[in-house]
């Protein structure tokens, strides 16, 4: 076939986690979710007009004739999983996905495109974090005049093989958290304002004032945790809009077990905290364990240590 030139958006989506749904699962379940998921997502696809270029493991690859039917799409994609997570809701596994757009000039050749802005698309997608749409200003340069999805610049970043840094935009598909309940009760606390993590003796808070801290086995980390499992630098606790993230990357991976819910294990990946639980780098442990990292939810209100 003939190799024929084109402008357009190129979406990538990638499940987050997906090797530990198997490990979760087992292989036979796990490749029915994945299969769902990839199914649902080529839907959209359709829906917004797009083209399914391919399927690649646990994401999709596609292409649209607009940057707006691409960020529309984008943004569909991430509500029809949170439905389908109320599908499989009973086996205790939500899916998310991270997605990257870029738009720009490819060539088409037997129902395949390459070029750079593919490259530059996947590369947006491998920074994406689960659950978030990035994009580049390429695509935002596309919009139409008065575009109402809201929008923000979140970074600078390299990609392999070009010069100089590019700018980084995030979709802002969700609706704003509600951290804040409104009360003219001053005595019931409101607000999140911190995370208390305490190991043993050792203890330490995130919030918005030391919005990130680093665990794992050196000892210039924040938290030292002096096991072998444990990897030098083994995972990171962020403060985002009053939540607190967990983000793996490690060699053995995390084990976090929140109140009321099953311990997961995750791998080069990410989790919400929940209000109260218990980590452990590299190996699972119990509660009394003193290698166990007890993590809680903090109030405006509550006494101060």
């Amino acid at each position: 076939m003939l190799k024929q030139s084109a402008t357009l958006a190129i979406l990538f989506t990638d499940i987050s986690g997906s090797t530990s749904l198997y490990e979760s699962l087992g292989d036979e379940k796990a490749h029915k979710l994945v299969s769902t998921c990839i199914s649902a997502l080529s839907g959209v696809v359709g829906d917004h007009q797009g083209t399914v270029i391919k399927t690649i493991g646990d994401g999709v690859m596609s292409t649209f004739v607009s940057a707006e039917k691409a960020i529309h799409a984008a943004i569909a994609m991430q509500k029809a999983l949170d439905s389908l997570y109320l599908v499989f809701q009973e086996k205790h596994v939500s899916v998310n996905i991270r997605i990257g757009i870029h738009f720009g000039p490819v060539i088409k050749q037997n129902y395949d495109v390459f070029g750079d802005a593919v490259n530059v698309a996947a590369r947006m997608v491998s920074l994406a974090k689960p659950r978030q749409i990035l994009t580049t200003q390429g695509t935002i340069d596309e919009l139409p005049t008065g575009f109402d999805i809201s929008i923000k610049r979140v970074a600078r970043n390299t990609i392999k093989g070009k010069g100089g840094e590019f700018s980084l935009f995030e979709i802002i598909w969700e609706e704003k958290d509600q951290t804040v309940m409104l009360s003219n009760d001053p005595t019931i606390p409101v607000i999140y304002t911190r995370l208390h993590l305490q190991m043993g003796e050792k203890e330490l808070f995130v919030d918005s004032s030391r919005p990130s801290i680093v665990l794992g086995r050196q000892a210039h980390n924040d938290l030292v945790v002096s096991e072998v499992t444990a990897s030098r630098v083994h995972a990171r606790i962020e403060y985002r809009r009053g939540k607190f993230i967990l983000i793996d990357q490690s060699t053995n991976g995390t084990c976090v077990a929140m109140d009321g819910k099953k311990s997961s294990f995750i791998h080069n990946d990410e989790v919400v905290l929940g209000a109260r639980g218990y980590i452990s780098l590299g190996c699972e442990v119990d509660a009394t364990s003193p290698q166990a990292i007890h993590f809680a939810y903090e109030y405006k209100g509550d006494k101060q240590k």
